[in-house]
Order: C-alpha cells, then sequence, then structure tokens
C-alpha cells in the first residue's frame, strides 16, 4: 500500500492549524491553502494586496519544492480573493510568476479571508 507522506517546507511559516502544509500521495502533491504569511510567521494582512499575493504565491513554490515540484508541474490552481476588484491585479502577478506555465484555474471571490487577508492559493501538482 502506498504512503501518504506529508510535506512541511523549512523555508515558510508552519500551519496555523491542524493540517500540513501540503501531502503527496504517489506522484500527486495537494498543497493546502497558502495565506501570505512570512517564512518566519509575521503577517501581511496589513500589506497591500500586491504584496500579499507576491508573497502567497512565494509560499506556494516553497511548498513546491519541499514536495518535489514546481511551478511547471501544476495541474490545478484554486485562488480565493477577498474582493473581485484584485482578480486584474493577481492575474497580472500570477502570469508573471507562473511564465509559459498555464495550469488549470479558478478564482473565487469571497467576503474575507482569515487574520483580514485579501488572497489565499491552494495547488494540485504532478512530482
Amino acid at each position: 500500500m502506498d504512503e501518504i507522506e506529508r510535506i512541511a517546507p523549512a523555508d515558510a511559516a508552519p500551519p496555523g492549524g491542524h493540517y500540513a502544509p501540503a501531502t503527496a500521495w504517489r506522484d500527486l502533491l495537494f498543497v493546502s491553502g497558502q495565506l501570505p504569511v512570512r517564512p518566519d510567521g509575521t503577517h501581511t494582512a496589513d500589506r497591500p494586496f500586491e504584496e500579499q499575493a507576491r508573497q502567497v504565491l512565494a509560499n506556494l513554490f516553497a511548498v513546491l519544492r519541499a514536495g518535489g515540484s514546481s511551478p511547471e508541474r501544476v495541474l490545478k490552481v484554486t485562488v480565493y480573493v477577498a474582493g473581485v476588484e484584485h482578480w486584474p491585479a493577481f492575474n497580472r502577478l500570477y502570469a508573471e510568476a507562473f511564465g509559459d506555465a498555464k495550469p488549470a484555474r479558478a478564482v473565487v471571490p469571497v467576503p474575507e479571508l482569515h487574520h483580514g487577508y485579501l488572497v489565499e492559493v491552494e495547488a494540485i501538482a504532478a512530482r
């Protein structure tokens, strides 16, 4: 029987709840919702949206690396944004970060996120 591996990157803040930053099974990596928390655990909820978006993508990429994957191997991304007005800015920063990689994606406007953050990202990737 294949084991489920729990992924906890050394260069990211530890989770704030009862979950793993990612789990892996066979060649699939499931990345939990990442908030724009800095690697040292300090919050960015008071920072502008673009700074939060860059941090959340950096956190996603750190978890991907720790799980043996990369942006080019991402299959699906779900993005939660507090307010649809942030969609264009996120789309631009996302395109810059992912480059030629274009995984399937959903952007879901929500009224609010934990700690007052403006963006959260989760993903599924191949390893």
